[in-house]
């Protein structure tokens, strides 16, 4: 059974339990991070296996598009803390049981996003080859 906090982050506050970061501001809403977001919710969690999972979840969501039909606010869009919650906590449940193929679709995801790392280091070498060969060309 999973167990987790979710939360307001203060910024400076320091987490010593393994947690993760969701963007709670703008149309990015729901994006989760390790690291902290200006404007952002914090979840906790007692174990490490439970962060991982759930980060997965809520990357997700948040690549499907789940989190815009919550948004309010006219001029900045933002995703209200009890909204989060109550969408959350059943979505997440829901996908959890579904262990079997939560672990493919996680393992799937964890592949994915390396390719991806590997795909942009190529295209920043790319990009500094094009510029040394360029940068020798033109100062012939």
């Amino acid at each position: 059974m999973l167990n987790f906090t979710i939360k307001t982050h203060r910024v400076g506050v320091t987490y010593t339990k393994p947690h993760l970061f969701i963007l709670n501001k703008g149309m990015n809403s729901g994006k989760p991070q390790k690291e902290p977001f200006t404007n952002s919710f914090v979840i906790i969690f007692q174990s490490e296996e439970d962060c991982e999972n759930i980060f997965w979840i809520a990357y997700s969501l948040w690549k499907s598009n789940f989190w815009p039909q919550h948004l309010v606010g006219s001029v900045i869009p933002f995703l209200r803390l009890h909204d989060f919650k109550k969408e959350f906590f059943p979505k997440s449940k829901s996908l959890m049981e579904e262990n079997e193929a939560q672990v493919n679709h996680v393992k799937t995801l964890k592949l994915l996003e390396l390719k991806e790392k590997q795909f942009l280091e190529n295209i920043k070498l790319i990009n500094d080859m094009r510029r040394v060969v360029v940068h020798r060309y033109s100062n012939r």
